[in-house]
């Protein structure tokens, strides 16, 4: 399971890249769109909202992706904080498809597996333990 989470934080970590730089090509955008705007000495509402919305989605996806390498970089050091982290992180990469779907379901997978319950330092779930006439005095 080790392997696992190393493999964990390197998908996230290029998961985060990715997002870092849509966001800034997004932003680019914005930017070009504002030029292009004030070189035509036009501004409606409209074109404005256009570029608010470039300008909050540039940022939405930078901090998702500034996020995401983040996490990456929790789980290699096996901080229990980065475990939640990306566990919260991986229901709305689930609606990310196909890439953030991919994430989520094996970040799910490895991260709430017994084994890496132990690699975190958290205590094994209930499903693991063994029941009460299986334990010896």
């Amino acid at each position: 399971m080790r392997l696992h989470v190393d493999l964990l934080g390197w998908f996230h970590a290029i998961w985060g890249v990715f997002g870092i730089l849509t966001g800034v090509s997004l932003a680019v955008l914005a930017l070009g769109l504002h030029g292009a705007l004030v070189n035509q000495a036009i501004s409606g509402a409209s074109e404005r909202a256009a570029i608010w919305v470039f300008a909050a989605g540039a940022l939405t996806l930078a901090a998702f992706g500034a996020a995401n390498v983040l996490i990456g970089r929790l789980l290699h050091r096996r901080s229990p904080a980065g475990r939640i982290a990306a566990i919260a992180l991986a229901v709305p990469n689930l609606v990310i498809v196909p890439f953030g779907t991919a994430l989520g379901v094996y970040g799910l997978w490895v991260l709430l597996n017994d084994d890496a319950r132990r690699q975190f330092g958290r205590p094994l779930s209930d499903a693991g333990a063994q029941p009460v006439s299986a334990q010896v005095p």
